[in-house]
């Protein structure tokens, strides 16, 4: 029995013409009615199925209503547009349409916004296709990405540099969209490229980029910085229409983003720092080049491998993508750069020094020599206090390390560990509150030329043989240290009995003033002798017969 109603008609009009079958045969055959077999054999296509009159609901009494909240959406801003959801809510809070269900209302606003768009003369944009040539042409642009840095949920910002004909995508992560992080970006992606579009780069009207929209066409007023960069790397910039008008005109990296956030970064990604996230972007992208682009008959990186030769050659002088700072060390110790705080050594205060902001990090020099580093703060109003920086000035003021911002930031970030603790705990109560603390102090001094690492391992042998000074600390950091650079072979050195494993496992905790009397030379000079010194009393005696025992003594 034929299964669609083209297919009975196929089947009657074949039995008439080839088995000479009657109408009235074809009716018993078929098992249908004359009226179908004649309506088969005067055409092959089967007459439409006639619409029937829609039945009536309960969302009727409230389509008007409907009607009238979708036509107010025309004016409204983009962002501020009833849903379905929120029409339903109106409408059962405001006319009391406890009957209606969402599902009614949203089947009926999908088909009627539409409606409505077209009567207003709203009809939707065509968009062409567009064809691109190899070499030619860019598009960049910002998206927000959320990861786990350090444990802490964090908002970031991925860049990304695509070429339009290869589809070839440079990502790269910054804590800000700022303008360090947009020129830091282009300086990565071009680099990695190898070359520059010899024609336009697509472009967002980014704050990092200009800095007024004339509402002149195309032309911007573009921030100076920028402008200089462009020059420098001689890119041929090119701004889409502000809003989402323009959001179309570099589609391809609008969707671009899309799909590496989507791909790589779910789950979300737990980092311990950018660099280390943005070492495994470096790695998708080159990934992402066995990638073929919807229907294209080649992947991303065989494009690309034909574009590469087209693209501009680099410039071969570098462009600073920091900017420069002169700000002048506060009584705290602390610089502000951007309404955000970072610390400095306390010898500098009231001293001017030189900052270098990047993207990421920010770096601050003393003339020409480097003195700090932090990362970047993205907030505003923020902190990044290094407790190192002030442990001259604590070893002065013991009774300011409990309370210190520094302290309470170093334990934040792992720097100050439960161990750390212990052992200030320890010594305290050994040597009293300020002395305690001043021997912890001399202990985080040790981190200047110890590994952070080897310093705790020797701050807790030192707790466990309840040896509470620093010479003690700084004894077993070394031993710790002596044993990490120790040959990796169980096999004593040649010259030297292997050490027995119940002797390690009990070393006890020598202290620095005998451990460097045990390492002195042996002193094989005979006793000194006061026996030349009695000839001086005997004259003395001698000479002076007048003079008292106690004055010639």
């Amino acid at each position: 029995m034929p299964k669609s109603k083209v297919e009975l008609y196929a089947a009657i009009r074949r039995d008439h013409r080839q088995g000479g079958l009657s109408m009235r045969a074809l009716e018993h055959k078929y098992g249908v009615t004359w009226r179908t077999v004649r309506k088969a054999l005067d055409s092959k296509w089967p007459e439409p199925r006639k619409k029937h009159r829609p039945r009536a609901t309960r969302l009727d009494a409230y389509k008007k209503i409907i009607d009238g909240f979708l036509q107010a959406d025309l004016d409204a801003p983009p962002k501020q547009k009833h849903t379905a959801k929120r029409i339903h809510d109106r409408l059962v809070e405001e006319h009391g349409a406890v009957e209606i269900s969402y599902q009614m209302v949203r089947s009926y606003v999908a088909d009627r916004r539409k409606q409505i768009h077209l009567l207003a003369g709203r009809a939707p944009e065509v968009f062409i296709p567009q064809s691109h040539i190899p070499g030619a042409e860019a598009e960049v642009d910002f998206g927000d990405v959320h990861i786990v840095l350090a444990g802490v949920p964090t908002r970031c910002y991925l860049f990304s540099f695509r070429l339009s004909y290869s589809g070839k995508a440079v990502h790269r992560v910054f804590a800000s969209c700022g303008q360090e992080a947009f020129i830091e970006g282009h300086v990565h992606a071009l680099n990695t490229l190898g070359g520059v579009p010899r024609g336009r780069v697509r472009y967002d009207n980014l704050k990092a980029a200009v800095s007024r929209v004339t509402g002149l066409g195309r032309m911007r007023v573009e921030a100076e910085r920028w402008t200089a960069f462009r020059s420098h790397w001689g890119i041929d910039a090119f701004y889409c229409r502000p809003g989402l008008e323009g959001a179309h005109e570099k589609g391809g990296v609008e969707g671009q983003v899309g799909y590496f956030r989507r791909n790589h970064f779910v789950p979300v990604p737990q980092v311990s720092s950018l660099a280390e996230l943005n070492a495994m972007v470096d790695q998708w992208d080159i990934d992402d080049e066995a990638r073929r682009i919807s229907s294209r008959p080649h992947t991303i990186g065989e494009y690309f491998r034909a574009e590469l030769p087209r693209l501009k050659p680099l410039p071969e002088e570098p462009f600073e993508t920091g900017r420069w700072f002169t700000p002048r060390v506060d009584r705290y110790s602390q610089i502000t750069v951007r309404t955000n705080r970072y610390s400095v050594p306390v010898r500098l205060i009231s001293h001017t020094v030189r900052v270098l902001l990047n993207a990421n990090d920010l770096i601050v020099y003393d003339g020409r020599t480097e003195i700090a580093r932090h990362e970047r703060l993205s907030t505003r109003g923020g902190s990044n206090l290094v407790l190192d920086h002030y442990l001259e000035a604590l070893i002065r003021k013991p009774g300011a390390f409990p309370g210190s911002t520094a302290l309470e930031q170093a334990r934040s970030a792992g720097r100050f560990t439960p161990v750390h603790d212990n052992w200030w705990a320890a010594a305290r109560a050994a040597h009293g509150e300020a002395e305690g603390t001043r021997a912890l102090i001399e202990v985080l001094l040790l981190g200047r030329h110890m590994s952070h690492e080897h310093v705790v391992a020797g701050l807790a042998a030192a707790f466990r043989a309840g040896a509470l000074t620093a010479d003690a600390v700084a004894l077993e950091a070394r031993k710790v240290a002596d044993g990490d650079n120790a040959p990796t072979s169980t096999d004593p050195a040649p010259g030297r009995p292997a050490a027995p494993a119940a002797a390690e496992e009990h070393a006890s905790v020598t202290f620095l003033s005998d451990w460097r009397l045990s390492h002195l030379p042996p002193d094989t000079r005979p006793l000194p002798s006061v026996a030349a010194y009695d000839q001086l009393l005997n004259r003395r005696r001698t000479g002076g017969q007048g003079t008292s025992h106690g004055e010639a003594t």
